[in-house]
């Protein structure tokens, strides 16, 4: 088990976004986290890399519990993810080399290891040549998966995706969404959380329906609109 969620709240002041969640997650995993705007998808994946920690509840990721992680332990639990967020978050003064090479230039990684590392990457998603170019210089779409390249650099057993194709166009949308599956037919866990969970492919990935808050089984997609 690598993710759990038991009987999780958690308000912001006296507004609970989340009320009562559980669910486990297993290693290699594609969890997608749907609802509309609000729901709760956004505070749910903040629980995991323990941003926030649940007002009432437990969350375990990877051998770490929110009732018993220490500040000094938050790094290490961290390494172990990857996050890719609908706004990019690429450094504007940096290229993209640098960008998706800061991750384990301060963890200390050797120099060699990392030029490998990031050249593989980025012959991956297709942008080799574009290693020397600044993030304004990209489409969003070359963009969000520089983004995906620098949360894969370190290894990280998941990868969390935050509305990942929320900014892009349906053609580019549906390359990120292979690329993801890609990356999870790799071996890594992948939770991603949208609005619109018929981006993937029937029998790709488990769902989790949220609605203000709580899991809900849905009837239809009417939950989405």
């Amino acid at each position: 088990m690598l993710v759990r969620f038991h009987e999780v709240d958690h308000y912001y002041q006296d507004w609970p976004a989340l009320e009562q969640v559980s669910f486990t997650m297993d290693d290699g995993e594609f969890l997608v986290v749907t609802g509309a705007s609000g729901a709760g998808k956004t505070t749910l994946l903040r629980l995991i890399w323990m941003d926030h920690r649940p007002t009432t509840g437990l969350v375990e990721v990877a051998g770490f519990s929110s009732d018993r992680i220490t500040r000094k332990e938050l790094p290490s639990l961290r390494k172990k993810l990857g996050i890719v967020f609908q706004d990019f978050r690429l450094l504007p003064d940096r290229t993209v080399y640098e960008n998706v090479a800061l991750p384990l230039q301060v963890s200390g990684t050797a120099g060699k290891a990392v030029r490998k590392r990031v050249f593989s990457l980025l012959a991956e998603m297709g942008l080799s040549h574009r290693r020397a170019s600044f993030p304004h210089e990209l489409s969003g779409g070359e963009q969000q998966r520089i983004a995906i390249a620098r949360a894969m650099v370190a290894h990280p057993r998941i990868l969390l995706a935050d509305e990942p194709t929320g900014n892009l166009d349906p053609e580019v949308s549906r390359f990120v969404i292979d690329l993801l599956l890609s990356i999870n037919k790799s071996g890594t866990s992948v939770v991603m959380a949208t609005h619109d969970p018929r981006q993937l492919p029937e029998g790709t990935a488990r769902f989790i329906f949220l609605d203000r808050g709580r899991m809900v089984e849905p009837t239809s997609w009417s939950l989405l609109e």
